[in-house]
């Protein structure tokens, strides 16, 4: 919620300053949203787990307020 309330107030929805709304009032805010917080992550394996530290998590955040098919790719390297 905090992020969500922070990123709301960076790249509020429907601000009349936005041009890109073809899909509506939260189009651009979601693709300034997606800018800040990234499109993607690299995490640690080691011992066939994900070598977070104790407070860290993964989370798919979506941005945008109509429900969306998203798609999540995982490549392994090593």
């Amino acid at each position: 919620r905090d992020l969500e309330t922070l990123f709301g107030r960076i790249a509020p929805d429907g601000d009349s300053a936005y041009r890109h709304d073809m899909e509506g009032p939260d189009d651009m805010p979601a693709h300034a949203r997606s800018v800040l917080a990234g499109s993607s992550l690299s995490i640690p394996v080691g011992g066939g787990r994900l070598l977070l530290g104790v407070w860290q998590g993964v989370y798919l955040w979506e941005h945008r307020h109509r429900s969306h098919q998203r798609r999540v790719m995982v490549t392994v390297m090593g």
